[in-house]
């Protein structure tokens, strides 16, 4: 399979932060003036840490913001699945997922609905890639960064064969532009969000547990995207969607001779 051309390309742009978030409104500024057709379909609402999660118990509704520009009242996995199956007239050539206001690195890519748009468009056989801009907790996320070297780095992606089932997670590091310090391939890193619990009283006297996204654990592993992002460097690691741990399957496969 060739590398793809922008110019010739129908683009499907899709988030996990919803239809108004700044992050799909800036890739949208940067993407529109590059392709040939492309749609917005995304959550009405934040739908963050949604993971790859389907809405089966409920019907969806779709809401139409303008030519080729839809809200669907569901999850980032829904609004691409819709996008693809239901309300576009043909199938994009890539799916962009992004740019999420906040960094999908190490244990994030299980948690995130940037990523699980994404795999969603890589199950549907469409090539897809996620976008991010990392930031520090309770400060603004630093928009021109992304906006300076996005397409870039998408452009030199794009020349890259490879599967349809295997996204693109692409995350650029909270500095200002002038301060990247490159572009780096690099595996997933395994610190886990999420893992501080903050306990509570609301108004009523009812106690409530409220989960943290801070990380788990103070350290990131070596050459991994969470260590490299702190270094200043955009990262860039091709995520699967087969989760089978290959290195495990012959001392399983030896149980059962």
């Amino acid at each position: 399979m060739s590398g793809i051309d922008l110019s010739q390309a129908r683009v499907l742009l899709t988030n996990d932060d919803g239809i108004e978030a700044p992050g799909l409104a800036l890739l949208e500024k940067l993407i529109a003036p590059l392709v040939r057709e492309l749609w917005v379909v995304a959550p009405r609402y934040e739908q963050s840490a949604t993971s790859h999660a389907l809405t089966i118990h409920s019907p969806l509704r779709v809401q139409d913001l303008g030519p080729r520009r839809k809200a669907v009242s569901g999850t980032p996995t829904d609004a691409t699945l819709l996008a693809l199956r239901h309300i576009m007239p043909e199938a994009p050539d890539l799916v962009l997922s992004g740019i999420n206001r906040g960094g999908n690195i190490g244990g994030d890519v299980l948690y995130s609905g940037t990523v699980g748009a994404a795999m969603e468009a890589a199950l549907l056989g469409v090539r897809a890639v996620a976008f991010s801009q990392n930031k520090v907790p309770h400060h603004e996320a630093r928009w021109q960064t992304s906006e300076a070297h996005l397409v870039s780095v998408l452009q030199q992606v794009l020349k890259n064969e490879w599967p349809t089932d295997v996204i693109v997670n692409v995350n650029f590091p909270d500095v200002e532009s002038g301060d990247v310090a490159g572009v780096k391939v690099v595996p997933q890193g395994r610190r886990k969000p999420g893992g501080r619990l903050v306990l509570g009283t609301d108004p009523r006297g009812d106690g409530f547990v409220w989960v943290s996204t801070e990380k788990e654990q103070a350290y990131s592993t070596p050459g991994t995207d969470e260590d490299l992002i702190e270094k200043g460097w955009i990262t860039v690691t091709p995520l699967g969607c087969d989760l089978t741990s290959q290195a495990d399957m012959p001392a399983l496969k030896a149980l059962w001779p």
